[in-house]
């Protein structure tokens, strides 16, 4: 009996530290007091790097199977919100998560530094070591948990951003409008691409000869085909007019995709979607400031939005084939 008493009171103390240090990643830090470092307030974009491992077996674990090769470059956005004496209170966003951070600002010498932790009940959760320098803010994220096929740690550099919504901005006409994320295969055709003297008195036979030939031994193989859009992606802005069905009609469904999903973007939307992530991600007017933007759309948006939804679910897509 006495054994199980000592057992319950080890086990106690273990889970009361245990709950301390959790609670240290965001209860350790006071909002009482006097706000300051104003000039940090606001948003800071740019983009958390993968640092993969330099030993090959761990290397393995990330990039050894294509279906765990999902860690890449996200755009990640942070607002500072408050600065209270030492204490920093904000946000991460980044891949449609948002996350509360608080932290420490400290100051060592000449040398800004902040280190802000997410609250650490999302197995994504992490927390950011941060230097202010050169108008920038560069360090790294750490994961607080292992994920499989995601590096435990990023490296970022961050550039202050004003978001301003602006109803007329319009992805660039030469960002890439393929769908890289979701391929389907086909049966594709070799190609033959030897050049040679034409025989134009035999050309007819000849060609009639192939095509028995490749008729009766089909020259093909599998390969991946990819959705692709219209330069309408780069013409019709569902944030300025109402949209008509005339004008969507003859559209494919990712085209409508993106005219619908630009509404958000322009709002700061953080896309969730690694496909529409890379639409938009290459845009310098996007900054990802929230997941969830519907109070800020006007009835122009609203509707478009629900016309091209309803249209979306008709529409097929057109795929194309890369390489070889």
């Amino acid at each position: 009996m006495k054994n199980l008493v000592v057992v319950a009171l080890l086990l106690a103390v273990l889970s009361s530290c245990k709950d301390e240090k959790e609670n240290a990643r965001t209860l350790a830090y006071t909002d009482v007091g006097v706000e300051k470092h104003k000039e940090m307030y606001g948003i800071w974009s740019g983009y958390l790097e993968p640092v993969f491992p330099e030993d090959d077996s761990v290397t393995e674990y990330y990039m050894g199977d294509m279906d765990r090769m999902t860690d890449e470059p996200k755009k990640v956005s942070i607002k500072i919100n408050r600065i209270v004496n030492d204490s920093v209170f904000g946000a991460s966003i980044s891949g449609g998560n948002q996350r509360p951070l608080a932290g420490l600002y400290i100051t060592d010498g000449s040398v800004v530094k902040m280190v802000l932790s997410e609250p650490g009940n999302d197995k994504y959760d992490g927390r950011f070591e941060l230097k202010f320098v050169n108008d920038s803010l560069s360090g790294k994220w750490t994961t607080f948990k292992r994920n499989k096929g995601l590096t435990p740690v990023k490296t970022l550099k961050l550039s202050k951003k004003e978001f301003r919504y602006d109803p007329n901005v319009m992805l660039d006409e030469e960002t890439s409008i393929v769908d890289w994320e979701n391929p389907q295969q086909q049966e594709q055709a070799y190609e033959d691409d030897e050049e040679g003297d034409v025989d134009e008195d035999n050309a007819e036979n000849d060609t009639k000869a192939d095509s028995a030939n490749v008729a009766a031994n089909p020259a093909t193989y599998i390969a991946n085909v990819y959705r692709t859009a219209s330069d309408a992606v780069f013409k019709l802005n569902g944030s300025v007019k109402l949209l008509t069905e005339e004008e969507l009609k003859n559209l494919t469904k990712l085209d409508m995709e993106i005219i619908r999903n630009a509404i958000f973007a322009r709002h700061g939307y953080s896309f969730k979607r690694t496909s529409l992530r890379y639409f938009f991600e290459s845009a310098e007017w996007y900054v990802p400031v929230s997941n969830n933007v519907d109070k800020d759309l006007t009835k122009i948006e609203k509707a478009n939005i629900a016309l091209l939804s309803r249209m979306e679910q008709y529409a097929t897509d057109h795929y194309e084939h890369f390489g070889r």
